[in-house]
């Protein structure tokens, strides 16, 4: 098994890529300068309430950002609805049922061009 080689502060970094917001933004959400963020996600540990701060602008919790793990994300991806998609129909029968409209079409055709 691989030993974790991630910094705890780039999964800071990691948790924002994934929800699609960038430094800058961050930066602007937390009141501090972009080069703040940089240094935060560089470095190695971080104080509590700093934590606590970067958590609430990202929009999770202190403790999603300690227990972040790239296998937990695909799992939680995973696990959703849109990867399970349940089909509500039979597609066979959908294609048997164009197949018929098409025939009866055709055969609508065929009368029309006989009657004339």
């Amino acid at each position: 098994m691989m030993a974790e080689t991630i910094h705890f502060c780039r999964k800071i970094s990691r948790i924002r890529e994934i929800r699609g917001i960038k430094q800058d933004h961050l930066a602007i959400e937390m009141g501090v300068s972009q080069q703040t963020i940089s240094k935060i996600e560089q470095s190695e540990t971080l104080e509590e309430e700093t934590l606590g701060k970067v958590a609430k602008a990202l929009g999770v919790t202190p403790q999603a950002i300690k227990s972040f793990s790239e296998d937990a994300i695909i799992n939680y991806f995973h696990d959703q609805s849109y990867f399970n998609y349940q089909c509500t129909f039979n597609p066979l029968d959908k294609v048997m049922e164009l197949y018929e409209r098409l025939l009866q079409a055709e055969r609508e055709k065929n009368e029309l061009l006989k009657g004339k």
